[in-house]
Order: C-alpha cells, then structure tokens, then sequence
C-alpha cells in the first residue's frame, strides 16, 4: 500500500534529523521466549528523546506519547550476543526486531545482550521453556490485567498517549491469580499476548512490575500500514502467535485468559476448536456495566457447554481463581495445575 511507503518515508526523514542533530539509535530490549535450542529474540531499534529525570536524578513519571515520538530506525544492523557466540540480525521497516536464532540457554529467565552501531550492550531477557514443561499461560492485557477500556477510540487514545503507568489500575486479584498459577507450576510460561503497540511495552513493564505481576515474554504489535491494509488485524495478530505457540511447544497446554470487551472469547473458541491437546482451559473476565459501556459494549460469549475443556467467567482475578479451582484446573491445597 502506498501509504505504508509514504509512512517508511517519513520515518527516514525523522531518523535523518535526530542524526544530524548528533542523537544515535539505541536497543530497547523487549522479553522474549525460546526452547530447546532456540530462542525467540524481541526487541526495537529506536532513536528516542532522554528520559526526564527527577531533582534527585531518578527517572520521572513517563506519559505514553513519548513512547510514540521516538524515531523507529528501520533496517538496522542489531549485534545479538548469546552464550558468547554474536549474531547479526536486522530490524524491520518499523525498526522491529523479531528473530529466532539457536542457543542451548538453560530453562528458566536467562540473558542476552543486544548493541546497534557499536553502541553500549544493552541486556534482554529471555525465558527458556524445559522440554519437560507441560503448563503454560497465555493473558491478553488490555481489561484482563490493566483497565484501559479498549477499543474505544478516544478512551483509547487517552490512554495510551497521555496517561503515564501510575494512573493505569490493574484488574483487582489479576496479579493474584497470575503469581498463584507461575507458583504452582515452576518452569512454566508466562506469556503475555495483545493487540497494543510496540510503542508502549516500557510503560507495561513498569506497570506490571509495580503491580506485582509476575513477570512474562510480551507479544504486541505495530499500529502502522501494511502492505496491503490501512491498520494491522489485531484479530489476526492473536491468531497467527497463539498458532505459532501451538507449533513451538507441542508438548505444552496453555490456560487462555482474556476478557469480553474485545474478541478473545471468539479467538479462543477458534483456537481450542483447532488445537484442543494444546488447551487446558480458558478464563474469560467479565467487564463491568461501566467498562462495557466504554469499551463499546461486550463480545457475545459462545455456548462452550459441549467443549472439550473448562470454560470460566467471573468479574475479576479472585473470582477467576476459585473457578479455575472449581473445575480442577488449580487444586485447593495449591497442587499443580492438570
């Protein structure tokens, strides 16, 4: 689409501006996930403005929008260090980077560092899968964990631009259950899975740590054009990962939780139709009167009496917890999950 050309366009003349005024693009280093042999390496090339700072030289309050005038620098060469073997990969036109490289990195969180144009190493992280692991998760973001009332245009803008991590209110007991699961079940993968931008993972990430979520590989997108649309399906973005998951770790049954503001009841419904030995069960949180409304009402929920996994919805983590305990899913006595 000409628009996608336009838009690449117009990032180049940004990226030929920063430069000239003697700024340099830098990493920002996004959690990733791999297996056996492998791992999947997630990160941005960005040219973006210093961070405020505090009078006692702590970094201050960020708002969204300065996620979004950072200047994505595409196709960059990105040295990729692991166990000290350097691998040279490249982002995309949004200055994306999204690559599987191989690496015999020990199950658990584990590190490597990432450098564009001989600039300072900066550390990722990267949670390796065992072949043993057979319980994993899979949470949408957006009212499942943080309240932000999406898709709602306006709402939606608000939030992602103006309103900085510490005004953003988690999903009571959401950060509960999570730690309860990733407890019960050591080694297992926490992954979190939305249809927000790419812009915004430093602000969840200073969310969730601050809300005592545990922490987890973070798939998101670009909001930008593609070749062939004005916007990225965040449909289809769900879709293509939790299919890829499927692929990655067979051996793997993911708990889906979501929420029915947006679509993952349908994405779920679709997905546990087609990979029912990769699903344990699927968590759907309600939304409120209030958040229905603002979100633009609910999604309607399918009749999953004849699934062939449980199926549970409540209003929030609490109540999600006790149901997952209800159909066997979590054991009372804090065993782990089936």
């Amino acid at each position: 689409m000409w628009f996608a050309r336009l838009e690449y366009r117009f990032h180049s003349w940004r990226e030929r501006r920063a430069r000239h005024r003697g700024l340099r693009p830098a990493v920002t280093p996004f959690p990733g996930y791999g297996g056996d042999g492998w791992v999947r390496v997630l990160g941005r090339v960005l040219i973006a403005p210093p961070a405020p700072r505090t009078g006692s030289g702590d970094y201050a309050s960020v708002r969204g929008w300065r996620s979004f005038v950072a200047v994505p620098v595409g196709y960059a060469t990105v040295a990729v260090t692991i166990e000290g073997h350097t691998h040279d990969v490249f982002s995309d036109r949004g200055g994306v980077i999204d690559v599987v490289l191989p690496s015999r990195l020990a199950s658990g969180w584990q590190t490597l560092t990432m450098t564009v144009e001989g600039g300072a190493p900066v550390e990722s992280r990267v949670f390796i899968v065992g072949a043993d692991v057979r319980f994993g998760i899979v949470s949408d973001i957006d009212d499942t964990v943080m309240v932000t009332a999406l898709p709602r245009p306006f709402v939606a803008a608000w939030n992602s631009f103006v309103v900085d991590e510490h005004a953003r209110q988690p999903v009571p007991g959401m950060a509960v259950m999570m730690d309860r699961l990733v407890r019960d079940n050591p080694g297992s993968p926490l992954i979190y899975l939305s249809t927000g931008a790419w812009n915004v993972v430093p602000t969840l990430l200073r969310f969730l740590s601050r809300h005592v979520f545990p922490p987890g590989a973070l798939l998101l997108t670009d909001w930008g054009p593609t070749h062939d649309r004005w916007f990225r399906s965040g449909k289809e973005h769900k879709t293509t990962n939790l299919q890829r998951l499927a692929k990655e770790f067979p051996h793997v049954r993911w708990l889906l939780v979501g929420d029915d503001g947006q679509h993952d009841d349908d994405i779920y419904t679709r997905f546990t139709r087609e990979h029912p030995e990769n699903v344990v069960a699927v968590a759907i949180r309600r939304l409120s009167p209030a958040e229905a409304v603002l979100a633009g009402g609910r999604t309607v929920v399918d009749d999953h009496s004849a699934a062939g996994v449980p199926w549970v919805t409540d209003s929030d983590g609490a109540g999600l917890l006790e149901r997952l305990e209800e159909v066997g899913v979590i054991r009372s006595d804090s065993g782990p999950a089936r």
